[in-house]
């Protein structure tokens, strides 16, 4: 008898994204650095001091699904079951998935649902309940995308919603980690979405003081982290979507591989509903927590994907913890945030970084963090400036932060 965790691995990935849909199409533009940053045309917003966002351009869900379902479910929905179908392909997989009692979900969203939400009080207030529509309630539910991934490929095991804000996405995968280490699933689709370039959510973060302004007009320069001139994140939408299996399953099948997962952890501040902790303790702890569940040691870390907002406080925060986690070992590290080039796609950014993540490893190429012109004294660590770079990571921790202090980051190592 033993108590040994199974190991767990990456074997289909799905994108859809600000720089292009399906594995190949972003990560090919992942590293030749190009940004998905554009003027907002999903609403007039050009009242707004921001007017500029991370939109999916073109995106028709009735390639993914049926159009009348297509219909009643949000944007964050459809991107999010898109994601999984490409994903599930991309791993070799049957629909419906075989032996599906054994196979889980774990999915997540910040904010997805609400353009239904909003839609249906426009409704009630102007026309009264009679003219809503029927399935405004459930649609607006952040686990209809859980719902609808499950449903489709008749994944009938476990199954659980995240919705840890900006940490959403990294977490679902750290939950389909453990899904598979205690035996209540061979396969996970794990993944996270957001769909939601809305005047309300552009106005809030405009309040907040949160989004660049001088960058209307040049908008692809616009998300520039760890530089010194940086302003604010640049608000963003798509969905990402992995699928993890046990090693033996994968194996079993003759499934390709992509990477190992080999740890996680999640943490809270315990401090701000919007600023970070300035001394970068909740971040650090994650980090730790997520390399020691690895069974791995700081000093075996290669290569940090960073969370890397392009906000003043968040940049700052991020570096310290780093710092505090891996002392002189944090100048031998590449850290560099794709968020330069994605935007901020808050619940789905997570996913979207875990992939770039596994392709790392998987390629041996660090994807740059572009708009880094200016460096910032107080940020001296080796961002990948500019453009991507060969390297031989062996080791990859991939971090995000989120909105109320919430905390998560996976290990993932090369595989074999």
């Amino acid at each position: 008898m033993t108590n040994r965790r199974p190991r767990v691995v990456v074997t289909g990935m799905g994108v859809v994204s600000v720089i292009g849909t399906g594995l190949q199409t972003y990560w090919e533009n992942l590293k030749a650095g190009k940004s998905g940053i554009r003027r907002i045309t999903q609403f007039d917003a050009s009242k707004f001091p921001c007017q500029i966002a991370g939109e999916v351009p073109d995106f028709d869900p009735t390639l993914y699904m049926d159009r009348k379902e297509a219909r009643r479910v949000p944007r964050s929905a459809q991107m999010g079951f898109a994601a999984a179908k490409l994903a599930i392909e991309d791993a070799g997989l049957s629909t419906p998935l075989p032996n599906p009692e054994r196979c889980g979900v774990a999915f997540g969203t910040a904010i997805g649902g609400l353009d239904r939400a909003s839609e249906g009080i426009e409704t009630v207030r102007t026309q009264g309940y009679e003219r809503l529509n029927p399935f405004v309630v459930p649609t607006s539910l952040v686990n209809i995308s859980a719902y609808l991934v499950s449903q489709g490929f008749q994944a009938l095991g476990p199954s659980t919603t995240v919705g840890t804000a900006c940490a959403t996405g990294t977490q679902a995968v750290g939950e389909a980690l453990e899904m598979i280490r205690r035996g209540a699933a061979d396969l996970v689709i794990a993944g996270g979405t957001e769909g939601l370039i809305a005047d309300f959510a552009i106005g809030g973060f405009c309040a907040m003081r949160a989004l660049p302004t001088s960058f209307n007009d040049d908008p692809e320069r616009a998300s520039r982290p760890f530089d010194k001139d940086r302003e604010g994140f640049v608000y963003s939408e798509g969905a990402a979507v992995l699928i993890l299996e046990s090693l033996e399953h994968a194996l079993a099948r003759g499934a390709r591989i992509y990477a190992e997962v080999a740890g996680q952890a999640s943490s809270s501040d315990g401090f701000h509903m919007a600023q970070p902790d300035p001394e970068a303790a909740g971040p650090a702890r994650a980090m730790r927590w997520a390399i020691a569940d690895a069974g791995l040691a700081p000093t075996d870390v290669d290569y940090i994907n960073a969370h890397g907002t392009s906000t003043p406080l968040n940049d700052m925060t991020e570096t310290r913890a780093i710092k505090a986690v891996f002392g002189a070992h944090a100048y031998k590290l590449a850290v560099s945030s794709v968020k330069s080039m994605l935007g901020h796609a808050m619940g789905a950014s997570g996913a979207l970084e875990a992939i770039a993540t596994a392709m790392t490893l998987y390629e041996g190429i660090l994807p740059p963090t572009i708009n880094y012109t200016t460096p910032d004294p107080e940020l001296d660590l080796d961002y990948v400036p500019n453009a991507a770079r060969k390297a031989n990571v062996r080791v990859a921790l991939s971090n995000s932060f989120g909105l109320g202090g919430q905390n998560a980051c996976i290990v993932m190592k090369r595989y074999p």
